[in-house]
Order: C-alpha cells, then structure tokens, then sequence
C-alpha cells in the first residue's frame, strides 16, 4: 500500500463516519507555549479549552509535526523521525470510547489488514471500561497491558482537559528485541496510535502521579494520532520510514553520494548517518516551505542545528561539495504532490539550505584549525572547556572533537564539557520555563474572562465608535475591580471598535469614556483568539467593571494603517510580478504611514529591480482600483487564487481582500476604500535579514509627500551651496568629489615626501648612546655602538608619529633607537622605536617618560607609544626617555 494510499484510506473512512478534513495547520503554530507544532491536536486547542465552538463536532486532519527532544535517537532507532504526519480524528462533546476503540481496531485490521495477533494494547491502570472494549473486540488479555500516568494518562502540561489514552502497538519480531510487549521493548512493539479520552479536568496542584485531576468534564473529547510513516513501512515490509515510498527519492539519493548501498538497520554508523542525512534534509525542507529560517535561537537554531546535523553524518559518510540542495529537491519529488508547498517553495529551500551548508563547512573549518591549535598546546588531555568553546561559539559537533584527539593521541575532558553542556541547557532551559510560565499565567487569566463573558465582539469594519461595557480590568496576572487615575491596565469590553495587533497591522489606539473615568487606549491585540485586549492608561477619574463606555479610535492614525496596510498587499503583488512568485511574504509591519515587508529572495534587490517596483505600485494606486472585501470558506478562497500568508492563522470562514485585478489574499485588517487613497508609496531601501530573506521598508501617504518634500529642501540647499540649479547638482558635486580627491592624494604625497626628509633629517642628528659598552639585554643579545635619536618633533599628525619613528630608525646606519614626541590633538604623544636583536622591549623605553605627562606606555616588540594631557610636561618627558636611553643602551 503507497503512502498516498494509507491517508486516503484514514480519510475516507472518517469521511463515512461524519468527519469533516481540516487542513494541517503550519509547523510555525499560533501558541506562546509551543515552539513548532508537535501534534495533531494542537490547532484543537481552543475546542478543548472551551474558548471557541467547532464548525463540526467531527473533525480529521493530515497534521505536519516535528518534534526534536530525541533527535539523538534518530537514525539510532528505527522508530525516530523528527518530522512526521499524525493522522487524527477528534470529537468534540460527541462519540467517545464505545465508538473510538472498536473504529481504530476496525480500521488496522480491516482496513489496513494488519494481523491482529500482532497488535498489542495500552490503556491507563484504572481504565476498566476502555480494557473491557478491547476484550469485547477478541484482544486477548495477555496482549492488554496497563500504564501509569507517565505512558498512558494525557494532559496539556497547563490545567485544562486531560485524561487517560489507549495505544495500539505492532509487534514487528524478536528480531527487533526482547519479548514482554510495549512495557518492556518499544522498539519491537512500535507505538502506532494513541488515543486520547479527554474526560477529566485538570487542576493547578500536583498529585503523586504529576498533577491533580480535579472532576469530569462536561463534555468529553476524542483526540487521537497515528503515525503515517509508522504505519507504512509497516504495510510496505521495511523497517524505516527513510525506506518507505514517501522517502525513497531521497534516501536513495543520499546513497548515490555515498557511493554506497543502504546496509540496513545492523549497518552501525553508516546505516545510522544515512538516516539522519535524510531525516533531517525532510525535516528542513518543510521547515523553510513554512517560513522558518537558520538563526542562532528559537525555531530558527531548531532548523540550523538539524542542517548541520545532516551535514555533519554527510561528511561522514564520504559526501563532499554540495547536497543538501538536491537532496531538499528530492524530499520535493516525493512528498511534493501532498504538500504543495514543497514544490512552490523548491528554490528558496534550495537556495537557504545551500547557504547554510557553504556556512557550516566554513565553520569546520576554522574550528579544525582551532583545535589543531588546541591540541598541539595540549599533553594527555584535551580541556573539556576547550571541546566546550568549540561547541558552543563555533558549532563544531564534540564528536569532531573527540575523533581529532583520539588520533593525535589525547583524551578530551567529557566530564568537564558535559558539565559546561549540562549548565548551559539549564540556564535556557530556566529562561524558556521562565517566560513560558509567565504566557501560561496570562493565558489562563485570558481564558477565565473569555469563559465568564464570552468571546468580544468587534465592530471596527463597520466604523471607529461603538458603545460598549467594561467587562473585565486585569493587572498583571490579578483582575481589578476597579482602576484609578495614573494606572495602567489591561481592558475587556464586551463589544470593540478597536483593530486588535494581527497580520502584521499594529493595533488601534483612541479612548475610552465611562461615566466614572477616561481611559487613553495605547495598544489592542487578542489576548485569546476572540478576546480583544486593550492597553489602557486611566487618564482622568476612575473606571469600573460593569461600567457602560463610549470607545472610540483614533481615526486619523487607522486611516494612515489602512494605507500602509493596502499599499503591503500591492507592494506583494508587484515584487512577484518583478522577481517570481517565489517572492512571498514572510512576515510584515505595518503602521500608520509606514510599512515594513519581508519576502523570500535570494540575493539583493538590484537598485533597477526597486525602481522597477516603486514604478508598478505607484501607477496602479494611481488607476484607484477598487478595494473589495468578501467572505467565503476558505476551501472557495484558496479555489479563487486567493493568497494565504505565512504565519497567519485563518479559519474555515474566512475574509478576502481584493484590490484591483492583481491582488486577491486572505486578510482581516483594515483597507482603504479606493486603490488611490493607499499613495503615493515610497521605498526607502531593501536589505538583507536573514539566509533567503530580505526586507523592504517604505512611506506611504502624507508620510511619503513631506519624505520627498525633505528631500527636495535637501537638494535645494545642496544647490545653493555649489551655486548651480538643482538639475546640475549631481554633476557639479561629482566634480568637486574628484577634484578634492586628486587634492587629497597630492597632499598625502606631500607628507610623505615630509616626513621623508624629516626623517632623514632625524637620522643624520643620532649620536652613539653614552658611554656605551657591551649590555647584555634580556634575551641574551649583546647592544653595542648603538645609535640613538631623541628629539620633539613639531606639526606631525598623530597617526603618522609611528611611521616616522620606523623610517628614521630604518635610515640609521647601525643598531638603534628612536624617541620622538610631539603635540596632538589636546595630549602630549610619545613614541619609541628600536631595532631588533638589542634585547629590549621598546616600551622599556617610555614607562617613566609616560609617567611624567600622565600617561603610561603600550605597545609590544620594535614599536611601542605612550601619551597623556600633560602637555606641557613634553620637554621633561624626552629628557627623560633620552636618560633612560643612556641607561639601558649606553
């Protein structure tokens, strides 16, 4: 059975039980817990949180997941993946356990025609009932094993639903390991699909087992996943997802480079490093196709640690010069008919990737010089903050480490880098604890007030005044009764005009008035999808919950976003028009009167390209196409080309904004009402942000005019200041450039013709040090006959005192040394030259001499300096060096 085969077949058989698909949701998710979506059940959360009521009380999905806690397992395990499809179906206050149970094994047997003498099951060590299903359907009890709450009890990890979950495992043979069942080898009885009966409620204590249960829920869920690549390889007899149909292009390709077969799952490393090379080229790809991109934290260090993961066991495997490019193009071909993003994002996940691996090979290089480096100051063992240093500031993986002391015969300090290592995690785990808790916090806050007063309704389309009623004042993570004046608050009012902070478009600002007190709004954004929360400084008086008030926008300030916001959606079209469709947003800002945008590129946009763009945005703003607005589900909208955005999280019903014919996307901001009331736009500039990513930034509207009307002053007074008409500015300036530069090279040669002669001057003047007999310095050398120089020198820039102290000591005849002083820039300067082989450091020269104009002497070798604010101690200060001169030369 193909891959595509095993999902229809999930579907369609949902599908006949009243499921209806949702689509997977992106790896980037819409949840301040979450880094990447981990499960299928993520985008459910709202439905089990009781903050939003599902469309369907049935509902299925093909879910993207990665999950990196045991990336050190992949490729060591057959079991591991870090990306994979979860296969879900969920319920929602409708079936449970009687239905879910005998459908999954309805479903596996049947369907999938897997032999049910193989097939062992779970279920939590108080779930009677759920066992009693199992044995009803002819599952014997000695293949039924019961779990605690660690392997067979689910929860959120915040309070909430939560309940006890059912497994199914295969036995895939003794071969795989030991006998006992999923208790004793999970390896060999592979976990293929939990599911999870949400019937309990979840409390803020723990208990002995983690947490409290504190009751049953009102209405019981279903959530359930199974492992698509699992499965099939089962089905397809292999023992790896890497060698089902879905990988095989890939996996292949990986072996072709290798010069060499897959060896199977007993292949030691090279089976293991084929795995990892393929697993986590799939992963990155998918990655990149949702936005994400190399960075040095957050999901972005996720995706460089799994690139140089993958090139790392490449080099391992004999694979040099570049890879990860086809192999992303291979991951394309065979999973690119189920993700169509692979397929549109092809070039950007090529191009990033390539990057990265040209990077990452830079940095094992140099950090192979490094350790060379290390290694040869090093006896017996290596220093495990050494192996750490390497690790941490230069990514080079510790095994590289290791392998390179091993051969030239050292051990390395594991024990010390694992500490180092161990700390390291901890601090980043405490700051992610840290801030996740102080999210949590405020998101159970969010979901009591949503749960008390339901859901805000917003009326911003339709206008920037509603009356409305305080529903709730939160401080922090405590809600108030009441506010005073000079407080800052978080508000919730039962209806809002107000623009909450989504899509890239800031929230709006303005006022609220209760009868008791004025509130100035400083910012809205959705404290929970549906709960609009606004920023608020008490201004005057006091407010109340309870209180009826007037809200009101700031309708100058949304009238300025919604230009900004309608010249982006343009702005997108034309850059695609201009560089491919692969310049797709990655991310925007807009503002009032301003507008930051994102896209995907591969290198800079030329000054012409800008051009190009700045021209096509402003001529069509100019023909003032129509702004229409419309709604659909979103299946209709994605069929009539409208554009989903990266990183923004759409409904099934959802809002479309047309304007004109060239620019149809999925949108729930504020638009201007004819096309010509977004212009003009002006681009300031476009730069890079990121491997594959680049960012325009432009003015919009009466911002745009008084940017042009600046620049205009500008380069009026420009004109007035080379007295010529505007029109000949450029060309008058670029003439004066030339000709002060041509000044400035002539000048240069004049005073290195001056210092020439000075410095000739300065060498006739040396005389041999007093008194001088043979001196044995500190390096053994024998000074004798030296010459020397000690004189002020007058109208010498500071930086060319050093180059005239080396030229006149090159034009001594014999061993010498040069101390020359002068005045510059507010200090009096010293510097020292000496020849080499005298057995001294030029700096013994100056220590005292620097004392005495309040300074001291740097510097190492031939050439040292010294300086202070005494100026007018200079004269003392060269008698001073001159003596010490004598002292140590003579």
């Amino acid at each position: 059975m193909l891959s595509t085969d095993v999902r229809s077949t999930f579907l369609t058989f949902f599908r006949e039980r009243g499921h209806f698909r949702v689509p997977s949701s992106p790896l980037v998710p819409d949840d301040p817990t979450l880094l990447l979506a981990n499960a299928g059940m993520n985008q459910f959360k709202p439905y089990f949180l009781g903050e939003r009521e599902p469309g369907h009380r049935r509902l299925m999905s093909v879910q993207k997941c990665v999950r990196t806690t045991d990336i050190e397992n992949v490729g060591r395990t057959t079991r591991h993946d870090t990306f994979f499809e979860m296969l879900g179906n969920f319920a929602f206050g409708d079936y449970f356990k009687h239905e879910i149970i005998p459908w999954s094994w309805e479903l596996l047997t049947g369907h999938y025609g897997l032999d049910r003498d193989r097939l062992w099951v779970t279920v939590f060590r108080d779930d009677d009932e759920a066992e009693a299903i199992w044995r009803s359907l002819g599952v014997p009890a000695d293949r039924i094993q019961r779990l605690g709450m660690a392997d067979n009890y689910w929860s959120m990890g915040v309070p909430g639903p939560c309940g006890p979950s059912s497994e199914l495992h295969y036995d895939r043979g003794p071969e795989f390991g030991p006998e006992g069942g999923p208790a004793v080898d999970g390896e060999r009885y592979q976990e293929l699909w939990n599911l999870v009966f949400m019937q309990n409620l979840r409390g803020e204590g723990t208990g002995k087992d983690g947490y409290e249960v504190l009751g049953p829920l009102p209405a019981r869920n279903i959530d359930t996943g199974l492992g698509l690549g699992r499965l099939t390889a089962i089905l397809q007899g292999v023992d790896t997802a890497c060698e089902t149909d879905m990988m095989l292009p890939a996996f292949r390709f990986v072996q072709e480079r290798a010069g060499r077969e897959y060896p199977g799952r007993h292949g030691g490393e090279v089976s293991t490093s084929m795995r990892v090379v393929a697993d986590h080229a799939r992963t990155a790809a998918f990655l990149i196709a949702d936005g994400v991109l190399p960075s040095g934290d957050g999901r972005g260090y996720v995706l460089r640690r799994l690139l140089r993961r993958a090139i790392r066991h490449a080099r391992l495997l004999g694979i040099e010069g570049p890879l990860l490019a086809d192999l992303t193009g291979r991951v394309a071909d065979g999973l690119g008919g189920e993700w169509p993003e692979l397929v549109s994002g092809r070039s950007l996940i090529a191009k990033v990737v390539s990057v990265e691996e040209e990077r990452f090979d830079r940095t094992l290089r140099q950090g192979s010089r490094l350790l060379e480096s290390a290694i040869s100051k090093s006896s017996g063992s290596l220093p495990g903050r050494t192996a750490f240093e390497l690790h941490d500031t230069y990514g080079f993986p510790i095994d590289l480490t290791l392998d390179a002391a091993r051969s030239a015969g050292l051990t390395v300090d594991e024990d010390e880098f694992g500490r180092l290592l161990e700390a390291q995690r901890r601090q980043a785990h405490e700051a992610s604890q840290g801030r996740k808790g102080d999210a949590v916090a405020r998101q159970d806050l969010y979901r009591g007030v949503l749960a008390r007063h339901g859901r805000t309704e917003f009326v911003g389309y339709d206008g920037t005044s509603a009356e409305s009623r305080v529903v709730a004042l939160l401080d922090g993570s405590e809600s108030r009764t009441r506010a005073h004046e000079g407080m800052t608050v978080e508000v919730v009012l039962s209806r809002s005009p107000f623009y909450a902070e989504a899509g890239g478009q800031v929230g709006d600002t303005g006022r609220v008035v209760t009868p008791s007190g004025t509130l100035e709004v400083l910012d809205t954004r959705l404290g929970l999808d549906g709960l609009h929360v606004h920023t608020a400084r008490v201004v005057a008086g006091e407010v109340g919950t309870g209180e009826e008030a007037e809200a009101v926008v700031d309708a100058d300030r949304r009238a300025a976003t919604a230009r900004s916001h309608s010249a982006t959606h343009v702005l997108h079209a034309m850059l695609k028009r201009v560089l491919g469709e692969h310049a797709a947003q990655r991310g925007s800002r807009v503002e009032p009167g301003r507008l930051r945008f994102d896209f995907a590129h591969f290198g800079a946009v030329t000054d012409g390209e800008l051009a190009t763009v700045r021209t096509l945005v402003n001529d069509y703003l100019l023909d003032d196409p129509d702004v229409r607005v419309w709604e659909a589900d979103r299946a209709a909208a994605e069929a009539a080309g409208a554009v989903a955005l990266f990183g923004e999280k759409y409904g099934d019903h959802v809002r479309i904004v047309d304007i004109g014919d060239a620019s149809r996307e999925l949108c729930g901001g504020t638009h201007v009402g004819h096309g010509a009331q977004a212009g003009p736009v002006h681009l300031l500039g476009e730069s890079s942000v990121g491997s594959g990513l680049r960012r325009i930034e432009a003015l919009t509207g009466p911002d745009a005019l008084r940017h042009y009307d600046r620049e205009g002053e500008l380069l009026r007074e420009l004109a007035r200041l080379l007295s010529v008409p505007a029109d000949q500015a450029p060309d008058r300036l670029r003439q004066r450039l030339a000709t002060l530069a041509e000044a400035e090279r002539e000048l240069t040669a004049l005073r290195a013709a001056d210092l020439s002669s000075r410095a000739s001057v300065l060498a006739r003047s040396a005389q041999p040090a007093s008194g001088v007999v043979p001196h044995t310095g500190p390096t053994g050398a024998v000074a004798a006959d030296v010459l020397a120089v000690c004189a002020p020198v007058d109208g010498v820039p500071a930086d060319s005192l050093r180059g005239l102290a080396s030229e006149t000591l090159g034009l001594i005849p014999r061993p010498g040394a040069v101390v020359l002083g002068t005045v510059a820039d507010g200090k009096a300067l010293l510097v020292a030259a000496v020849s080499e082989g005298l057995g001294i450091q030029a700096r013994d020269l100056l220590g005292d001499a620097a004392r005495v104009v309040g300074g001291g002497a740097g510097g190492r070798g031939p050439l040292a300096n010294a300086g202070g604010r005494r100026t007018d101690a200079l004269p003392e200060a060269l008698a001073v060096a001159a003596r010490t001169v004598r002292n140590v030369l003579g």
